[in-house]
């Protein structure tokens, strides 16, 4: 059912608030888009009006700090959104009169800190707090220091005094960031909060400084503005919270006048749930949604890769939950509402789950981008406009950076042909989307297709295309989106029959089976050693560096190499593999010489080549002459998309 009969666009309550339909914008951090002095800079709002333009029914900022007394760093500047003066709440003010143009309401997420959980960064300048002495996440020998009762009631009175600059700058609603082990969440856990005074020991005492805070933000609100608590249930952590307890604190938020729950799972130490990884399924949280649904009578939202609409709607008929809050879904795609109204569920792109964008972007302190979405977080100027000469385009090479290439090129009115020598799309995003955790970018491929076919870009398959050709054909511009191509490394025994390619393995061209050596320990053999060791297969992977994937964002990879572990992958870091032989491989570390692993099959992942020869013929002989992605370096689809779209919008 997609359409304007599903439940998911029905009209929906949480206290006396009324959204238009039950998709929620979730709170996320924006970066760069901070002003420096807190606010919310013009691109932050546009930002934020894209996705209310889309039809979501209620957006919810990033985190907001309700007070500069605490994890300040020294100096004028701040270092995310701030609410702790009047002044500043202009920001909010504009932001909602903007999103209302659009019947959109406005959530503010409200935040004590971060307490353990500080930034590496951050450690060095300022002093962690929290409920105990606990060491801090990113330098363990640095212990957070207990906050007094006195500046325990300091941060309730900075609550207090935001949630009054909400409600006199528009805001329609308020979420407490309780969630993700932050400050909050380590006053609700015994594992982090082992005080003995009356905001430690049992669940009530431990909940108390939550509890507080609730009743304080809801006497500043008032009953026109609803206060929404986000949590996780469980932490997926040993000595953390279990579901049961989180049931339980449920029934006592709800006790104590919350109007409704936003629940997910994990805490830093298991951020791959917080911020569910790559790896993870397809609505990972809804059953501990449907937990608390049972259990209160309050709205219940759930949330965490929601981004299929038919999963999304399964959500709520099943009465799993009362709504649905979509994050990097809505960065991916703003319009995600719009399209599943009108039915046009195929031309919603994606989320892959690479974090290349969104979060890395935040975590280097850049403006919140996107991999899929290259317009995400500069809605204003990288607009897609007409161009204002119609040329003769012709994009060479079907994987994402081609595609998208081709996509906006024939958005703004060219003619536009893509050529690609093999039979079908995909690139290398062909083998990476064949493992069953990969499968979304089959998703994505399939969206960029559906928009060419729309727009009417001739496709030719199986035509490779050659410099002679292309300078006959006297194109206006041409995009070379070549990609690269697997390294076959210089090793003796290489060519033996057992010796096959990661990308051979990965589309079913080549069988790797029994005992499997593979040499490379990059994204590309980490996810085929996973892939091969969930099939029954014995695998080792041979790395000459020291680390295993140092260039996947540290969320998928933290949650890969548990994975790899739980497989019982063995691993050997900083070997060099000196031959291959008919039943096993030699290699060498520094530590212990020469090494035998017998091996039945022999995967090569060392890595990718540029193809540069066809830009090569080409210099000099044509006016325009572009190389995006792969071809000019091997990368990731965030640096071929983006750069697809930004060669194609100048063109």
């Amino acid at each position: 059912m997609i359409g304007n009969e599903m439940k998911l666009l029905e009209q929906g309550r949480i206290g006396q608030l009324i959204l238009k339909n039950r998709v929620i914008m979730s709170g996320m951090g924006c970066g760069a888009l901070v002003n420096l002095d807190g606010t919310l800079s013009q691109r932050g709002i546009d930002y934020y009006v894209e996705r209310a333009k889309g039809g979501v029914s209620m957006v919810t900022t990033g985190s907001v700090r309700v007070t500069r007394d605490f994890e300040r760093p020294p100096g004028p500047l701040s270092s995310g959104l701030m609410l702790d003066n009047k002044l500043y709440g202009r920001w909010v003010h504009e932001l909602s009169q903007n999103l209302h143009d659009y019947g959109t309401k406005l959530c503010v997420q409200l935040s004590a800190g971060l307490g353990r959980c500080l930034s590496k960064g951050d450690i060095k300048l300022v002093e962690p707090i929290g409920p105990s002495a606990n060491p801090c996440l990113q330098d363990p020998k640095r212990l957070t220091r207990p906050l007094t009762i006195a500046e325990i009631n300091q941060l309730i009175n900075a609550f207090e005094s935001a949630a009054e600059i909400c409600r006199s700058t528009g805001a329609d609603a308020i979420e407490l960031n309780c969630h993700a082990g932050y400050l909050v969440d380590q006053f609700m856990t015994p594992l982090w909060n082992r005080r003995d005074d009356q905001y430690g020991g049992n669940l009530e005492n431990r909940l108390r400084f939550l509890t507080e805070i609730v009743a304080r933000v809801k006497r500043a609100a008032g009953p026109r503005i609803p206060l929404i608590v986000k949590y996780a249930l469980t932490h997926y952590l040993d000595g953390g919270r279990l579901p049961e307890e989180g049931v339980e604190i449920a029934r006592m938020l709800e006790a104590a006048g919350v109007d409704a729950l936003t629940i997910d799972a994990g805490a830093r130490e298991t951020q791959y749930w917080t911020l569910p990884s790559e790896f993870l399924p397809e609505g990972c949280n809804v059953d501990l949604a449907e937990m608390v649904k049972q259990a209160v009578s309050i709205p219940v939202i759930a949330v965490g890769k929601l981004g299929d609409p038919h999963l999304a709607e399964e959500t709520l008929t099943r009465n799993q939950a009362d709504f649905i809050a979509l994050g990097r879904t809505l960065i991916a795609d703003p319009h995600w509402v719009s399209k599943v109204r009108e039915g046009r569920t195929k031309d919603i792109c994606p989320c892959v789950d690479c974090f290349e964008g969104c979060h890395k972007h935040i975590h280097d302190g850049k403006p919140v981008g996107c991999a899929v979405n290259p317009s995400a977080g500069n809605e204003r100027a990288l607009q897609v406009a007409p161009a204002e000469l119609r040329k003769r385009v012709f994009v060479i090479g079907a994987g994402p950076g081609g595609l998208e290439a081709a996509r906006v090129a024939s958005l703004r009115g060219h003619e536009v042909h893509l050529l690609e020598k093999e039979a079908g799309i995909g690139g290398n995003i062909d083998p990476g989307s064949s493992p069953p955790f990969k499968t979304i970018y089959r998703r994505l491929t399939d969206y960029l297709m559906f928009q060419l076919t729309k727009q009417g870009v001739t496709i030719e398959f199986g035509h490779e295309a050659r410099a002679a050709d292309l300078i006959a054909l006297n194109p206006d511009a041409v995009i070379l989106a070549t990609g690269s191509a697997p390294i076959v490394p210089p090793i003796e025994g290489v060519n033996l029959p057992h010796v096959v390619i990661a990308n051979d393995v990965l589309t079913g061209k080549s069988q790797a089976s029994g005992r499997i050596a593979i040499i490379g320990g990059g994204v590309v053999g980490c996810e085929t050693a996973l892939h091969l060791a969930r099939l029954g297969h014995d695998v080792m992977i041979i790395e000459r560096m020291k680390d295993l994937a140092p260039d996947m964002y540290y969320i998928n990879r933290m949650h890969m190499l548990k994975l790899l572990a739980d497989e019982e992958v063995k691993v050997e870091l900083n070997a060099d593999v000196r031959r291959i032989e008919a039943h096993g491989l030699t290699y060498e570390t520094a530590a212990d010489g020469l090494n035998f692993v017998p091996a039945d099959s022999v995967v090569i992942a060392a890595g990718f080549r540029s193809r540069t020869k066809l830009a090569q013929d080409l210099d000099g002989h044509l006016p325009e002459v572009y190389s995006i992605g792969d071809s000019i370096s091997p990368r990731k689809v965030m640096e071929a998309m983006n750069e697809g779209y930004r060669i194609a919008r100048l063109i």
